[in-house]
């Protein structure tokens, strides 16, 4: 007997359409395994929780907008043997998320900075913590574009509560007005609020060199984003570094043909 049809309507009016997914399965297995009401109706409801956080964590991911994913079991430490593994493991659990901690990495380029920012992503994601990741400068442009319609304070806003947002690539680009004014304001917006990810290129004290024009717009944001954070320093070889060409005998390359406009 498939019971679907008859418990589709009311599955559907409870909001349990997931159920349906799995009824027919666990109804065989009830019946071959006699097993107990209780036991397939915690079966059922099981795989419906499961489904819901499992699309939950799929709208995170997809919110989160990452680059790629990254993951922390893809990380290479033996490549950073000065890195502190215990730390990094410590931060994945999510204490700092509770504390409302910053965490600073800071590194030569291509070293994993934004590998291991987007990977304590996804262990946030996996407990449940909503996520957005973006560059420095694609947050301050899409504030400044937010304030040419209008919608500044609003969208200040939603970066503002973001459980967790991870600033990618912080110094990159020097900061110019209006910029540095929104970076500073949602710094303060998010101190002691919320958990934010930073890392960048500069190292520590270089950190001011990013707010070329406001030294004091730039003290105070600092002093903000250093207070009781969790600093990481990636020391090491660019994994971007080129393959080497094979050794033995170079092989000649073809010319490109001319085109008519040489």
């Amino acid at each position: 007997m498939n019971p679907a049809p008859e418990l589709a309507p009311q599955l559907k009016l409870l909001r349990l359409s997931g159920i349906l997914d799995s009824l027919d399965e666990r109804n065989r297995q009830a019946i071959a395994g006699k097993m107990p009401y209780v036991d397939f109706l915690a079966a059922l409801i099981g795989d419906e929780v499961a489904r819901r956080e499992q699309k939950k964590f799929s709208l995170r991911q997809r919110r989160a907008n990452f680059r790629a994913t990254k993951t922390l079991e893809q990380f290479d430490f033996e490549r950073l043997p000065a890195l502190n593994r215990t730390l990094v493991n410590d931060l994945a659990a999510g204490r700092y998320l509770g504390e409302r901690a910053p965490i600073l990495i800071v590194g030569p380029s291509g070293t994993g900075k934004s590998h291991l920012a987007q990977a304590l992503g996804q262990c946030a994601i996996r407990q449940g913590v909503d996520t957005v990741f973006t560059t420095c400068a694609q947050l301050t442009a899409s504030l400044n574009a937010a304030r040419a319609n209008g919608g500044y304070e609003r969208r200040l806003a939603a970066y503002a509560r973001v459980p967790l947002l991870i600033i990618d690539d912080f110094g990159l680009k020097p900061l110019r007005t209006p910029a540095d004014e929104d970076l500073h304001d949602l710094v303060a917006e998010r101190y002691e609020t919320a958990a934010t990810i930073v890392t960048s290129n500069l190292d520590f004290p270089e950190w001011d060199q990013a707010f070329p024009t406001n030294r004091l717009l730039a003290a105070a944001t600092l002093d903000r984003l250093r207070h009781n954070a969790y600093c990481l320093t990636l020391d090491g070889q660019s994994f971007r570094a080129p393959r080497l060409a094979p050794t033995g005998r170079p092989r000649s390359l073809a010319k490109a043909p001319k085109s008519n406009q040489d």
